[in-house]
């Protein structure tokens, strides 16, 4: 770029994505005088997806924002809880965050999870298509114009991401409603009505089950129920915290 030059400072939740030198305070930006203050930001390395408001010489603009000689900006992240007008809140997971999905439909949350990889245009599509929040540790796909929202996982571990996604989104909690395996509703079911699906020894130590309306998956609180307990105690502990 060589063009018209401003100061840009960036919200020090932002300075995962920026250069070391752009972390503390304003520093220098050269523009091509074309291109909207969107396209500058993600330049610097900023998905939108990440950034709240955008400030120039105090005053509130939008990303279209052309930005003009001498013109001091201020980049703030989303604010918590965010909100995503439009659309029932669920959310699509890309193929690295399935240990993440299964978290979010253990507790209720509409997940949608990719398995393999389809790639970015594919998932982007579906993000629009099906009005989700595209949950990604991938930059390149979140800077896709065609996305309906999206959102950056900032951590590798499920606990911390999954902290995360609730504190950002605030989305209804309604543990042990939805399949873990496929996103479907769970419904009550009876050890008649399993016969056919359940070993000897299940039928002998359990009395409650539930059955995926959509994939037929059987459930039960069996050896990993105190560990899943867990996790949704520690959720829903969370949100009343917020509340």
């Amino acid at each position: 770029m060589n063009g018209p030059e401003i100061h840009v400072e960036f919200a020090p939740e932002l300075g995962l994505f920026v250069p070391h030198a752009r972390r503390s305070g304003a520093t220098r930006a050269v523009t091509d005088g074309a291109s909207t203050l969107g396209h500058v930001v993600e330049s610097l390395g900023v998905p939108l997806t990440e950034v709240g408001t955008l400030l120039v010489d105090g005053r509130e603009v939008p990303v279209s924002h052309i930005p003009r000689a001498g013109e001091s900006v201020e980049v703030r992240a989303v604010r918590r809880p965010q909100s995503v007008p439009g659309a029932p809140l669920r959310f699509l997971l890309d193929v690295h965050l399935g240990t993440l999905a299964r978290r979010l439909r253990l507790l209720g949350v509409d997940a949608a999870y990719e398995s393999t990889d389809i790639g970015d245009p594919a998932l982007a599509t579906r993000s629009a298509t099906e009005r989700r929040v595209m949950l990604s540790r991938d930059r390149g796909l979140l800077r896709r114009r065609e996305l309906w929202a999206g959102a950056f996982v900032y951590s590798t571990r499920p606990d911390d991401q999954l902290h995360d996604i609730l504190g950002r989104f605030a989305p209804d909690l309604k543990p042990w409603t939805r399949c873990t395996a496929c996103n479907g509703p769970l419904a009550e079911a009876t050890k008649e009505d399993l016969a056919d699906r359940l070993h000897d020894g299940t039928q002998r130590s359990y009395d409650v089950f539930a059955q995926c309306r959509d994939c037929g998956r059987v459930y039960w609180r069996g050896a990993h129920h105190e560990q899943l307990e867990a996790i949704v105690e520690r959720a829903l502990s969370m949100r009343t915290q917020e509340n």
